[in-house]
């Protein structure tokens, strides 16, 4: 059994992808997994860090914000387009592998282009409610689309697709730990009110100068606040917290390894509304106020927050209100008990459990498909 699984750039690409490895794993010991990714991107350390190979192309994107140095990126990006496609089909040529599994980012394009080009099947894991455009390129060669929202159809073959919820982490699927435990673990008081705070794997910008501005609120409110703030302004929040004089109320994270004893600690969540966060939270079962990413293509993290706004299950407020209504949407639930039992109970109801196995599945009558 031999797989190649390509794409990255973000957590929101990397956690499905590595949850679909080992679930190939888990079925056959003996399988060949290779990754391809982007040079520099997330993938390249977090791939080998699971326990898997990966080969890196020199694929990057648009840059849509015209400095100097992106206008000089912009002229390259046809050349490294060109080398990703010449060094991808290499890779596959040599690999051989009986199936080619997409899952979204830079290097999913050119690789799954040139395993369609040359004849290997390929399956397409769609994260978000709103299908991108290099998706529903790709879906014209792929044999299977699986995804993770009804109502797909509007972007791929109906034929094709396969709804089988997003892949989590396991941790997060199993969620054994319990509010006692995560609240020893994180240094928080084991009564009283946890707010938990995360901007994706890369942080987010608005999501941390919200909190920030208003760092008194955690102090009047008498909230703790579990705050991941990535790497690009780790340093500046533990410095703020320190001259705020609030470390006994805000307890500041680069990045959260631990995300099942967080979610665990936590009674509300504050979240951008990426696909696999939106898919953990509906596992674990908590009130969420989503502040989607307006810097996504096509605009598909509101989509994936308002499918959940529409249920009931969570509150939206929009990236730009963000820091002068997020807290104040937060103390909303807060101080209303009947409303956060409401909201657990309506985004529970949209949880999708066992995604990478269904995927699994899917790869499986490929394979057996070409066998027989």
């Amino acid at each position: 059994m031999k797989i190649i699984i390509s794409g990255g750039g973000s957590g929101g690409h990397i956690f499905p992808a590595v949850a679909i490895a080992n679930a190939v794993k888990a079925r056959w010991n003996d399988a060949d997994i290779l990754f391809v990714g982007a040079e520099g991107r997330m993938e390249m350390e977090k791939v080998p860090a699971a326990g898997y190979k990966i080969v890196g192309l020199p694929i990057a994107g648009l840059q849509r914000k015209l400095t100097p140095a992106n206008i000089v990126k912009n002229l390259q990006l046809p050349f490294r387009i060109l080398k990703s496609r010449r060094k991808v089909k290499n890779i596959i040529a040599d690999f051989a592998p009986d199936i080619v599994v997409g899952v979204g980012g830079f290097a999913s394009e050119p690789t799954l282009k040139a395993a369609a080009a040359m004849g290997y099947k390929t399956l397409l894991q769609e994260q978000n409610s709103y299908a991108g455009l290099t998706n529903k390129m790709l879906a014209r060669k792929a044999q299977k689309i699986c995804v993770a929202y009804e109502g797909m159809e509007r972007f791929f073959p109906k034929e094709k697709i396969v709804f089988t919820g997003n892949p989590v982490r396991a941790d997060i699927e199993q969620m054994a730990a319990t509010t006692t435990e995560g609240r020893q673990f994180f240094n928080l008081e084991p009564e009283g009110r946890v707010l938990l705070s995360v901007g994706g794997s890369l942080g987010a910008r608005s999501i941390n100068e919200m909190i920030m501005g208003h760092l008194h609120f955690f102090r009047e409110n008498r909230i703790q606040l579990l705050w991941q703030t990535g790497r690009w302004m780790y340093d500046e929040a533990v410095a703020a917290v320190e001259r705020a004089q609030v470390g006994q109320w805000v307890k500041v994270h680069q990045f959260i390894q631990r995300m099942d004893l967080a979610y665990a600690a936590a009674d509300i969540v504050v979240s951008r509304a990426g696909a696999i966060a939106i898919s953990e939270l509906c596992l674990v079962g908590k009130p969420v106020v989503l502040i989607p990413s307006p810097n996504v293509a096509e605009d598909h993290q509101t989509k994936n927050a308002l499918a959940l706004v529409d249920r009931g299950a969570a509150v939206m407020v929009k990236d730009v209100d963000c820091g002068s209504q997020g807290l104040a949407a937060v103390k909303d639930i807060f101080d209303a008990p009947e409303r956060q039992e409401a909201m657990r109970a309506a985004i529970a109801k949209m949880a999708v459990r066992g995604a990478a196995d269904k995927i699994v599945d899917q790869i499986e009558k490929l394979i057996k498909t070409d066998i027989q």
